[in-house]
Formats: structure tokens, sequence, C-alpha cells
């Protein structure tokens, strides 16, 4: 079936009594157990309403199987501890998302895990003997840089280690690792497969086998999702093909716009034909997604007067929702580096992320120009 097909039919369970078209929501937090010879309990990321999920999931990504988490941050975390274990490394590009950053630099001392910070170019040169995963985000947070994942895959399986995406600014429907080699493909939920701003959750999917291993760390860890957000989130699903087909319309037709804009230095976009990872995007994605960021020129001073100027597009923390909105990273998703980490990555404090809608182009593009006047 295609990517729409699949958003609306996958997963969904059947009402056998009243003959409803929504899965219905198993509340029980309590199952009976001899008459079904398995162990079901929230935690253990097995009731119904979780399977309904990730059954969707796992058809729109092309994977065996998966689990849903209460974050997306608890979804990395687990699927890294899980991946790297003892005295294991892993290695991961510097351009990450800030709490994916902080989670390596700050917690994995604590355990006596080990990584390195490693341009996607260079990846090879930075395993070890005791590397266990390559970890990578394409495109990735804030700035847009593309990864060529079938290359990180060869990579990885060739040295016999596990390969693992954040897909979360692209979604499964512009693109799908697993199909180029990935092993294990984690989404922040959060963002465009919840994408009405009222959810927090997470997923991981990937073979049977390596979702065993995420599933018997997440079990003790616990980061399960409770049935009624695990229905919120089916919902959602249906329409994900439709919102995103629309937000890549819009962010292609705002970074060329912005690109043009005398008040904008740079934009960074997969979609423009200048992007240096242009070519691997083409190759590798369905769409460019709706997520795009930019600096504006250096002379217009704080980019909080440009925040504050805008009307329709509004500034706010998180991403991939209906509802266009912006932030500077420097001072949310990636304000716990310090500013030293930050210049590495690459991120200015005059950067800003912008999360494109489904609203009417002419609109975001008239409340965009007006503030930038």
């Amino acid at each position: 079936m295609g990517k729409a097909t699949e958003c609306v039919h996958s997963g969904s369970i059947p009402d056998r009594v009243y003959h409803g078209l929504n899965s219905p929501i198993f509340t029980s937090s309590a199952f009976g157990y001899l008459e079904t010879g398995q162990n079901v309990y929230p935690r253990y990321f097995n009731i119904p309403n979780q399977q309904a999920v990730v059954a969707k999931l796992c058809a729109l990504e092309g994977t065996e199987s998966g689990l849903l988490f209460g974050s997306g941050m608890a979804a990395i975390s687990t699927a890294l501890l899980a991946m790297v274990g003892e005295g294991g490394h892993v290695v991961m590009p510097r351009d990450l998302y800030g709490g994916t950053h902080q989670l390596v630099t700050k917690e994995f001392p604590r355990f006596g895990l080990e990584y390195t910070f490693a341009d996607p170019e260079h990846l090879e040169a930075a395993l070890r003997p005791t590397t266990r995963l390559i970890y990578v985000e394409t495109p990735s947070n804030p700035l847009l840089r593309v990864t060529d994942l079938a290359a990180v895959a060869g990579l990885a399986r060739s040295r016999g280690i596990v390969s693992a995406i954040d897909n979360t600014f692209a979604s499964p429907i512009n693109q799908n690792p697993a199909a180029l080699g990935i092993d294990l493909v984690i989404h922040s939920g959060t963002k465009y497969l919840g994408g009405h701003d009222d959810l927090c959750c997470g997923a991981v999917l990937g073979s049977r086998e390596l979702i065993d291993r995420v599933r018997a760390s997440a079990v003790s860890f616990g980061g399960s999702l409770n049935a009624t957000d695990c229905y919120l989130l089916e919902r959602s699903l249906k329409t994900l093909a439709l919102r995103v087909e629309r937000q890549n319309q819009n962010a292609l037709a705002l970074a060329r716009h912005l690109a043009g804009h005398p008040a904008v230095e740079r934009v960074h976009y997969p979609g423009l034909e200048t992007h240096p990872g242009h070519e691997i995007a083409r190759r590798q994605m369905r769409g460019f997604g709706g997520m795009l960021s930019f600096e504006l020129e250096r002379r217009r001073g704080d980019p909080r007067r440009f925040l504050a100027r805008l009307s329709l597009i509004v500034p706010a923390l998180s991403l991939g929702g209906v509802e266009t909105i912006v932030c500077a990273p420097a001072t949310t998703s990636h304000v716990k580096l310090s500013p030293a980490e930050r210049a590495d990555m690459g991120i200015s404090d005059g950067l800003l992320r912008l999360s494109v809608g489904v609203e009417d182009e002419k609109d975001l593009v008239a409340d965009l120009d007006a503030a930038l006047a």
C-alpha cells in the first residue's frame, strides 16, 4: 500500500462489538493472564493500543518491530544504552539535537560509556575496537545537514556495528532509513507523528532481534506510553501523509523566498540546490521536509526583535505541528550547550529554526516579510 493508505489503515484494532471505525481505547493497566498465556502490562510495552501504533509505524518505516515511549528522549536514551552496553563506544556527528548531545556528554561518562563526535565523512576514522553503535541525524537539528545513510549502513555492517538514526525531521513519509540498511529508526513522536502540539512520545523501530534487546532495557527503565496517548497518536498518524506533503511544499517555498531576501544571510534547507547535501537528499528522500533554519543578516542585531514582530508565526518550542513556529536554538533546543560547544556545531546566536506548518503559503511569506522589514 502507499504511504497515505498505510497511515489510515495499518495497525488499527477492529471493534468487533460495536463496529466502530477507530481502535477502542483499552484503559486497563491490569490484564488477566490465565486466558492469554502471557503477561500483558503497560510497562512491558505490549498493551493493545501500544501494539496498534507500533504496527502502523512498522508499516510506514518498513521494519519488523518497535516500541513506544513517553518521550523522544526516552526512546533515544533507552536505545543508545541498550546498544552501547558496558564499556562501549558510540560514534555520532557533532550536529545533534541538544538533548542527545546532553545525554552523551553528561550522562554517558557516569556509566563508563564513551563517545566520539565526528563529521559524517570522518565516521570511519573515529571507530574503535569498542565501537558498538554509529548514530546519525539526517536532516540534522538545527542545521539541516544531510548524511548518506546507505554509506553509514554499509560502514556499520562491514564492522559488525549497529547503526541508528533519529529520523524525526524527515518523518516516515519523506525518508525510510531501514530500506537503506540502517538498523534502528528513532522518532520523537512529539513532532511530526503527533503533529498537533498536544502529545509527548517517542518510538524505536527495527528488526525483532534488536527491538528485543531494546525492550529488555526499556522494561527496566519504565518509559512506556499510556493507552490514551497511544490512541491519540494513532489518530494523528492517519493524517501524517497529508500534513507532511503540505509542509514539504510550504517549506520549500519559504526557503526559496528567504534565500533571496536581503535581510537573510544564509538559509539551511536540503531542498535548495545550493545546499551541500542536496544531491544526497534527492537520492534518499521523497520530500525535503518541513524544517529549515536561517540566519539573519548580522547587522540586524538581536534576533528577538525579529521574533517580536511576527504576528502569525509563533515563537515556541518543539516542531512538526500544523502551526508554523520558530525558535532560536541557542536559547531553546541547544541552550544547555556552552557557547563554545554551540560554536563548534555551527550554531550562531542569530540562527533561527523554522518549523513550517500547513497554513497558506502567502500568509506565511507576508508575516516573514513584515517582520524582516
